[in-house]
């Protein structure tokens, strides 16, 4: 199976090729550029749109704005190529990437999207209850990282991959594909746009 997975619900988009579990090449870019980072991804695998089985896409929570164009890319591509698509959450891509690490998304207003337990949520960061010593990682992290530490939480340095929500990882999660517009995003609010003032 050769997949093409892709996450945009951050700052910084990921995507990758995957084929049978082994990762042929990975990128980092934005999510405005995530299909042309898709098209050098096969061209350097020697591979073809056409050659491709199925996608995955990260569904969040993040940027509003990220996640609509990730679901515009995957939704357009399913459809010009006939692929299944499965959608795969933002946190748990990031958790994968660092076992037993707790994954914080930056999520705007001052709050962050974590996992509570098996569920996503979205929290002001002083309001996650930390052990002494756990690591956390993402972008949510690194922008509360003295308000993380203060609390007692690891966060490894800035140029840590841990903060990454890799695409290789949104692959090896993804079991279930399907038709492209049963994948949804995962919003945990309304949008900045239809907030009420």
């Amino acid at each position: 199976m050769l997949t093409l997975a892709f996450d945009t619900a951050t700052s910084v988009a990921t995507a990758a090729l995957v084929r049978d579990g082994t990762v042929l090449g990975e990128r980092i870019s934005r999510a405005v550029s995530v299909l042309e980072e898709a098209d050098a991804l096969l061209r350097e695998a020697g591979a073809q749109q056409r050659d491709l089985t199925g996608l995955v896409v990260g569904t969040g929570p993040g940027s509003f704005t990220g996640l609509r164009l990730g679901l515009a890319a995957a939704r357009g591509l399913a459809f010009a190529l006939d692929l299944p698509v499965a959608g795969v959450s933002t946190l748990r891509a990031l958790a994968a990437g660092s076992p037993g690490a707790v994954p914080v998304v930056d999520a705007g207003r001052r709050e962050v999207f974590v996992l509570d337990g098996p569920a996503p949520a979205v929290l002001k960061p002083q309001e996650l209850r930390l052990e002494l010593g756990t690591l956390c990682v993402g972008d949510g992290a690194l922008r509360y990282r003295a308000l993380l530490e203060s609390q007692g939480a690891e966060i490894p340095p800035d140029d840590d991959e841990r903060h990454l929500p890799r695409a290789r990882f949104h692959a090896g999660l993804a079991h279930e594909f399907g038709p492209a517009e049963e994948i949804e995003p995962l919003y945990l609010r309304v949008p900045d746009a239809e907030q009420k003032t």
